[in-house]
């Protein structure tokens, strides 16, 4: 038979794995949490750059060739320079072709898995297209 040490000991190990497994659980629904709104968040954000570039050739007669045209214009057509920034909750943003006649925007995450689990595109007509990050 164990002694009272024994009983206390098997005790407080079984309570050490019990809030072991709950605090696993817990971090696991917050990293998953964070990347939904991570992901969430990028997607508004390109679709927010494409709207103001849309909005800026139906005005203009043509696309901008840089996003402060869309900043310090007026009207002011996007509030926010996504390009500029370091990352933004995670991502990053980049516009790897915006000139007269269109644009091709993403936002990738810094770090796949991580940050975020999609990376996303939009073109001139601003059509979103989601891939996979792991497949970049």
């Amino acid at each position: 038979m164990l002694n009272k040490k024994g009983k206390s000991f098997v005790t407080i190990m079984i309570v050490v794995a019990l809030v072991t497994l709950i605090l696993r659980w817990g971090v696991q629904k917050i990293i998953v949490y964070n990347i939904d709104h991570n992901q969430q968040l990028a997607q508004v954000n390109l679709k927010l750059l494409s709207t103001a570039l849309e909005n800026y050739a139906k005005n203009n007669a043509e696309y901008p060739t840089n996003v402060e045209q869309l900043t310090k214009s007026n009207p002011i057509y996007l509030e926010r320079n996504y390009l500029t920034a370091a990352s933004i909750r995670g991502y990053e943003y980049d516009c790897q072709r915006l000139d007269k006649t269109g644009y091709n925007c993403s936002a990738a995450p810094i770090n796949c898995q991580l940050t975020g689990k999609m990376m996303y595109e939009v073109s001139t007509g601003g059509l979103i297209i989601a891939q996979n990050c792991d497949k970049k």
